[in-house]
């Protein structure tokens, strides 16, 4: 299966919340035509209504992949509509997070292609990464949903499925630990006189340009620090106070959401 038997048999969303919202809106700024999604919401956003996308419509019989984004906690309710999908026609992507492999096996029946993702909301911008794992009746298929998922970022393969969460502990909330980042330089900066306004555009620009940096460079992210870091200067100043507490805080913060994760899965 490609991409073009994708467009051609159609992908079917169940669930389009900010996750699925934000892949949505990177594939449509070229990797499929919003006539070749079908999306099952009972609360769809003013945003996906105005796709063009066919939205809680009836469903292809055999649509080339079923792409599930409710949130964990609704998937009881929901597969029951979409499990008669399973049995091998249609390749089941999920991205909820802690959900197994093995229970969307027990739901879709056996024989059913399974690939577990997760991306994260930069997809929007296509900037995403997402990783990705698979039953054994899903390898094939690894090469597609890589096709689809590298149409709004990178995508990275994992060689077990225990990794995934740390995997959503480290990318998929980690955009949330950075935009608390800039909102705490932003306070900062005004609590040293700058204006809300400008402090916030500082901070964005700051953190935005930094990762870009740091993707794009050759260089490790220790040594473009200590680039950045003159011997007894204002970054040393800043730095000896946040290195003190970072490292720790940044594990604790990982350690908590992958036992979240371990926790929704289990």
């Amino acid at each position: 299966m490609d991409m073009n038997e994708l467009k051609r048999r159609g992908l079917v969303m169940l669930g389009c919340g900010k996750m699925g919202s934000a892949m949505l809106e990177g594939w449509l700024k070229g990797a499929l035509d919003p006539g070749d999604v079908w999306v099952i919401d009972p609360k769809p956003s003013e945003w996906l209504q105005g796709t063009g996308v066919h939205i809680n419509e009836r469903i292809p019989d055999q649509p080339a992949m079923l792409l599930v984004a409710v949130k964990p906690q609704m998937m009881t309710d929901a597969l029951p509509d979409v499990a008669a999908l399973g049995g091998g026609k249609t390749v089941v992507l999920s991205v909820a997070a802690g959900v197994t492999v093995a229970k969307f096996a027990d739901a879709f029946g056996p024989g059913t292609p399974i690939i577990r993702a997760m991306p994260n909301t930069p997809a929007a911008v296509g900037r995403g990464i997402t990783a990705i794992v698979a039953n054994d009746e899903g390898q094939s298929s690894l090469d597609l949903a890589a096709d689809l998922l590298d149409a709004v970022g990178q995508t990275v393969r994992l060689e077990a499925e225990d990794q995934m969460d740390a995997v959503t502990a480290v990318s998929g909330s980690g955009p949330a630990y950075v935009f608390h980042m800039i909102e705490s330089m932003a306070k900062a900066g005004e609590a040293q006189g700058l204006s809300a306004d400008l402090a916030l555009a500082l901070a964005k620009a700051t953190v935005g340009g930094a990762g870009q940096l740091a993707e794009d460079s050759p260089k490790d992210p220790t040594t473009l620090r200590q680039e950045v870091t003159s011997p007894n200067g204002t970054t040393q100043a800043g730095l000896d106070v946040l290195m003190a507490d970072l490292p720790d805080l940044m594990r604790r913060t990982i350690t908590a959401a992958a036992d979240r994760s371990r926790e929704l899965g289990a």
